[in-house]
């Protein structure tokens, strides 16, 4: 069931989506070489708990499998879900995913980047800049009587002409009361088709974009996904109210 929020309830979420925002700024800051995915997880969650918030991610259950930390820290083959831990630490040349979401006052924030380590290959570059450029050809396409499909099409087309590709396994999603809310947001697909965008609507569109072959595998963890080919992947997400003047980023800083 799709759940249409007030023009009230999507400010309060653009205010819980801006405590997202905030904290991944933060996260973004730290990172560097020599830097643990754990540390940055701890300065999440102090910069959460202060901020009256809880973390979206800590204690989040699937199947019997419960989420142990505050952010999802995928690195390199890693596409998303990585567990960060003292024992995993930022190197020169790295890329980071830094997935994130918080709940405050009862509303849900959800927002994902892909950061730089230092210096890293054009290839590495070119990755992080075309995944993110599909996501705003996505959010592009959020328009009172589109459709779904057209936000995944422009998000693959996007990403195939320049010789990516998408993940199929994993997708975006409404957000609201819940973290994962109907309807889904793939991001592969065609053009009109899919649900309707009606105002009210908030999606959490978010490609996450291979160098290699779309295909993944969950690791030992449970929870890690990884690329098959062992080839880099990237990710990019934003938190979308749909309304009658278009779209509204609610976790942009």
């Amino acid at each position: 069931m799709i759940v249409l929020k007030s023009p009230e309830e999507i400010e309060l979420m653009r205010r819980t989506n801006a405590i997202v925002a905030e904290v991944l700024a933060e996260l973004r800051a730290r990172v560097r070489p020599g830097m643990s995915t754990g540390e940055l997880d701890r300065i999440a969650e102090e910069m959460t708990r202060k901020r009256k918030a809880r973390p979206a991610f800590k204690g989040y259950e699937v199947a019997g499998r419960v989420f142990p930390r505050t952010v999802c820290i995928s690195i390199n083959e890693e596409v998303v879900h990585g567990i960060p831990c003292d024992e995993r630490v930022l190197r020169e040349g790295d890329i980071v995913g830094l997935d994130f979401g918080v709940c405050y006052e009862g509303y849900y924030g959800d927002s994902a980047q892909t950061v730089a380590v230092g210096a890293v290959s054009p290839e590495d570059e070119r990755l992080i800049q075309v995944t993110e450029e599909s996501l705003q050809e996505g959010i592009r396409q959020v328009a009172v009587g589109k459709r779904i499909g057209d936000i995944s099409a422009a998000i693959q087309e996007h990403v195939e002409r320049a010789g990516f590709s998408v993940v199929r396994e994993f997708v975006g999603h409404g957000i609201g009361k819940r973290l994962h809310e109907d309807p889904q947001v793939p991001n592969f697909g065609a053009r009109d088709r899919g649900v309707r965008l009606r105002a009210g609507m908030v999606l959490a569109i978010e490609p996450m974009v291979n160098a290699g072959g779309p295909e993944v595998r969950i690791k030992a963890d449970g929870w890690t996904a990884v690329t098959r080919d062992g080839k880099r992947s990237a990710h990019f997400e934003h938190s979308v109210a749909v309304t009658e003047d278009g779209p509204y980023v609610l976790s942009e800083v």
